[in-house]
């Protein structure tokens, strides 16, 4: 399968890798960003703060106070802020230290907590001196587990920022129950089941779990949470109904403070939802490429991630490919093992999206 649409290109020697952390109001982004900012780690990051409104207000909270856009921190990283033009602001780091003039050997773009992460993530595909200077390392989403399950129900922007994630960070899980919790990451797992989910604590995390994570990395492997794949399993809704477990009334174990009709026995109706399509046979790569291409044309703002292991038709070595939105790409595996049994394993991410209709397309593209 090949692709004549834009692709996220591997690392070559020199270039910057860039995490795109995201999350909802309050989720606590700052917080880790400003321990990411102080902590003595070794690392010489850019952070830019994506703010599109007028007054950049966490940038308070994360430098004393200055007229300068691009300010240096005592730990060899730099806070710079954007109002409106990411593309330009990373040009002009770009340049700053081709000049010498800044010395940085990673991005961290923080986006406001209103922000859908798509738009960010696309900038490293539209433009060729940036896609060549920058390597999209990964989306990093932190989710604040005490008001969570509200905020997806009320927020797209928030259902947005969990589809994209390839990390997902869950925010004061020490003032949820363990059961909520629970029910929290059940919700994310079947929003994005790709994306491993982790606690954070006062945004004291490790900065291996927020740095390359390698989720752009048409290489890395593709993860799906074994608990989704349990739940894809044409047994599972089955399986539920003997337990007592209907889906539409399904008990999320809710435990707010306040009093809302839906809290029990409530169906969370995401309309960012994962699939899976999994296959022993091998595809024949036109019709996949023919039907991929279509398949973006009609859904592609609705498709926020997708990705795959292919077994394709003609050739030993396994298929690689991922997109966002409409822009995907696609490279040559390693090749199946001898005692490998080829298979494909694609997950889709999106809103709203007509799976069965999809599964079906997809089976019309395998081999005969």
């Amino acid at each position: 399968m090949s692709s004549t649409q834009s692709s996220p290109p591997e690392k070559t020697p020199g270039q910057v890798p860039v995490t795109v952390l995201t999350g909802f109001l309050g989720a606590g982004k700052t917080t880790l960003l400003n321990r990411i900012l102080q902590e003595e780690h070794g690392h010489r990051i850019a952070v830019i703060e994506n703010e599109f409104g007028p007054e950049g207000i966490d940038n308070e909270l994360l430098v004393s106070e200055t007229n300068e856009q691009i300010v240096e921190m005592n730990n060899g990283c730099i806070c710079c802020t954007v109002r409106g033009d990411l593309l330009r602001i990373l040009g002009e780091l770009k340049d700053k230290r081709s000049r010498g003039e800044l010395d940085f050997d990673r991005v961290i773009i923080e986006t406001t907590g209103m922000a859908n992460p798509g738009p960010v993530t696309q900038t490293f595909f539209m433009d060729d001196d940036i896609a060549s200077f920058y390597l999209l390392d990964g989306v990093v989403t932190v989710v604040d587990a005490k008001h969570g399950h509200d905020t997806l129900d009320q927020q797209p922007e928030a259902q947005n920022q969990v589809g994209f994630a390839d990390r997902i960070l869950m925010s004061k899980t020490d003032l949820v129950g363990t059961q909520e919790a629970d029910s929290l990451r059940a919700r994310l797992v079947k929003m994005n089941p790709r994306a491993p989910i982790k606690p954070v604590h006062m945004g004291q995390v490790p900065v291996g779990e927020v740095l390359d994570i390698r989720g752009f990395n048409l290489n890395a492997i593709l993860e799906i949470d074994p608990q989704f794949l349990a739940a894809e399993h044409p047994d599972a809704a089955k399986t539920r109904k003997l337990q007592g477990h209907d889906d539409q009334h399904h008990d999320h174990g809710h435990d707010h403070d306040h009093d809302h009709e839906h809290d029990h026995h409530h169906h969370h109706d995401d309309a960012i939802g994962a699939f899976v399509f999994q296959s022993k046979k091998p595809f024949d790569p036109a019709k996949l490429e023919d039907y991929m291409s279509a398949l973006t044309q009609v859904y592609g703002q609705d498709l926020l991630r997708y990705k795959g292991v292919l077994f394709m038709n003609g050739t030993n070595r396994r298929m690689i490919f991922q997109g966002v939105h409409m822009l995907m790409g696609a490279d040559a595996g390693k090749p199946w093992g001898r005692d490998e049994a080829p298979a494909s394993k694609m997950v889709f991410i999106g809103r709203n999206l007509p799976k069965d209709a999809i599964l079906k397309g997809l089976e019309a593209c395998l081999a005969r």
